[in-house]
């Protein structure tokens, strides 16, 4: 463009006509191609100074150096790109390293793991979790361990079948709940019953609910893996012997003993209980552990404490004569159910710690990536106006998304295309350079002006298809039919094929009219020489680091020579 001039739309929105912030190489516009790139586009951060490229009030760049929008030609080999594209990758991995990132992020509190952002903390909590329902079904699959196992050891009381036939019901339209959303029989059943599969869409975004549902799954299992520990029929203890000479045989007769054998398996049943805490991975950590402390309270009491005479009665069971056979600690059932529940209460601690770590750092990953998605879109939408402000619309198309080497030559050929030159010659006379105008600063801005008025025609839906090519000094070049693909006119009827040719008329006729309003304003009395001609061109981009969009044909000179050589005031055509 020439003589400092802005692009189309740079004074539209009110913004200075200071043009001295331009950069020279067209800073912060992307390689063509760069959208393929996934991360090509997220180094440059912050846009440039040059507001005046699209109206609007950008900020400053502040760490990336600015880029060409062209490819430059690369002096490295494959094997030398190839090897940066690795070290980079690794690099990015050794970033995302979670070791490192707990020790160095700030996102989150060490010690309790909570957001320090209370809006992200809230976010977190409030996040949808479709795997709710999968939760529960590996819960499931732990209450039915017990229940197999209660089946097959216990004693069969009427508590048993009871208590189990309740539990059942209870996981049963626990389950249901959960996965109503995948059955579709109700989404092709009776309209009544379309709002049974909303049961689990609720479940997975509504947080009070998930968390109500997944407490009392936890406590349905650990419940009943104690609850008919209570109904065991009462055993018949034999009394500690001293003597060698008693018979073994003589306790072996005693009543309700089989009982006593179910014992250690409470104590896995337990076990299991403890491990449905883990189940729930996004349960929070100071619920988790409020219920294993609580169990682990609870079991060891009932262990150790209330029902610790059925463990001394399995072991006087087991061995009878105990100045012989004194059994280790561990064989005794609240011994080993009290150690075996404070490694798994610490176990579960720890994972359950961890997992919450995880889960908020997966959060937090993920709320950056969109994030800089947003601002990969957003940098990819700004690039493209950016871009189009340089080249037309469907010329830069033609860059976007491609790889294209800057030995690759862009040109198009067009049967009928119109060009329009429009030049001030009174700005000639105008400009001079002195203290009163900042050496010519003040007539510069004019011109500025007068540019900037023409461009904000083009943005008019009547002159849709009026393309800039450049300016030159004050003469303004312009085109119409370069929207349309090669050989198209001959396709059309002649009547539409120069219906462009109308519009750059009009367009002529409106830059007249728009400089007689600056006049007014200004209180000059530039006059428009205007030269139009149409017919065969080639369009093309020229330049790598500096692109312009150029057309070149006989019909070029001759809209140029019509306009150098015609009345001042007057439509040459």
């Amino acid at each position: 463009m020439g003589s400092g001039l802005l692009p189309r739309g740079a004074w539209g929105s009110g913004i200075q006509p200071s043009c001295s912030h331009l950069h020279p190489h067209g800073s912060w516009l992307q390689p063509w191609g760069a959208w393929a790139l996934g991360f090509s586009c997220r180094a440059p951060r912050t846009p440039v100074e040059n507001c005046c490229l699209i109206g609007c009030s950008l900020p400053s760049p502040t760490s990336h150096p600015p880029r060409s929008i062209f490819r430059v030609r690369s002096p490295k080999g494959p094997d030398e790109e190839l090897d940066g594209v690795d070290e980079k990758f690794f690099q990015v991995l050794e970033q995302l390293n979670s070791q490192k990132q707990w020790k160095k992020s700030e996102d989150f509190n060490r010690i309790t793991l909570y957001f320090k952002e209370k809006l992200m903390e809230k976010e977190y909590r409030l996040s949808a979790l479709p795997a709710f329902k999968y939760y529960t079904a590996c819960t499931f699959l732990v209450f039915l361990s017990n229940f197999l196992i209660q089946m097959l050891v216990a004693h069969k009381t009427p508590a048993l079948g009871i208590s189990y036939g309740i539990s059942f019901f209870l996981f049963i339209l626990l389950l249901f709940i959960c996965f109503a959303g995948n059955l579709a029989c109700f989404q092709k059943g009776p309209k009544m019953l379309y709002w049974v599969p909303s049961l689990s869409t609720a479940v997975c975004t509504q947080p009070w609910l998930r968390v109500t549902l997944g407490v009392t799954t936890i406590l349905v299992v650990l419940t009943m893996a104690m609850f008919n520990f209570f109904f065991i029929p009462t055993p018949w203890c034999p009394p500690p012997s001293h003597n060698p000479t008693v018979p073994v045989n003589a306790t072996r007769e005693s009543p309700s003993t089989d009982s006593l054998f179910s014992i250690p398996y409470y104590v896995y049943c337990c076990i299991l209980g403890l491990l449905s805490c883990s189940l729930f991975l996004h349960m929070n950590f100071e619920l988790k552990f409020l219920m294993l402390t609580l169990c682990l309270v609870i079991y060891n009491v009932l262990f150790l404490r209330s029902h610790a005479w059925l463990s001394d009665c399995y072991v006087g069971r087991l061995y009878p004569n105990q100045t012989v056979l004194r059994p280790g600690v561990l064989k005794e059932p609240k011994l080993m159910g009290a150690v075996s529940f404070f490694v798994f209460f610490f176990t579960l601690l720890a994972l359950a710690r961890q997992n919450e770590y995880y889960c908020r750092l997966d959060f937090l990953w993920k709320k950056k990536f969109k994030k800089e998605r947003e601002e990969i879109e957003t940098m990819e939408n700004l690039n493209r106006v950016l871009l189009e402000n340089v080249l037309p619309a469907d010329v830069a198309q033609q860059f976007i998304g491609q790889n294209r080497r800057n030995e690759d030559l862009y040109h198009q050929s067009y049967d009928c295309v119109c060009v329009l030159f429009a030049s001030i010659p009174d700005f000639k006379e105008f400009y001079s350079e002195s203290n009163v105008n900042h050496e010519g600063l003040e007539c510069l801005r004019l011109l500025n002006e007068i540019i900037a008025d023409f461009d904000e025609l083009l943005s008019k839906p009547k002159f849709s298809g009026v393309e800039k090519i450049k300016t030159i000094g004050s003469t303004y070049m312009a085109a119409t039919g370069l929207n349309a693909t090669s050989g198209q006119d001959n396709q059309q009827d002649a009547e539409r094929s120069y219906t462009h040719l109308g519009i750059m008329v009009e367009f002529a006729v409106a830059l007249i009219a728009k400089l007689d309003i600056i006049n007014k304003h200004s209180f000059n009395t530039f006059k428009l020489r205007v030269g139009i001609n149409h017919g065969p061109v080639v369009a093309g981009v020229i330049g790598a680091q500096k692109p312009q969009y150029d057309i070149w044909g006989n019909t070029v000179n001759v809209a140029s020579r019509m306009e150098s050589t015609g009345v001042l005031g007057k439509i040459q055509v």
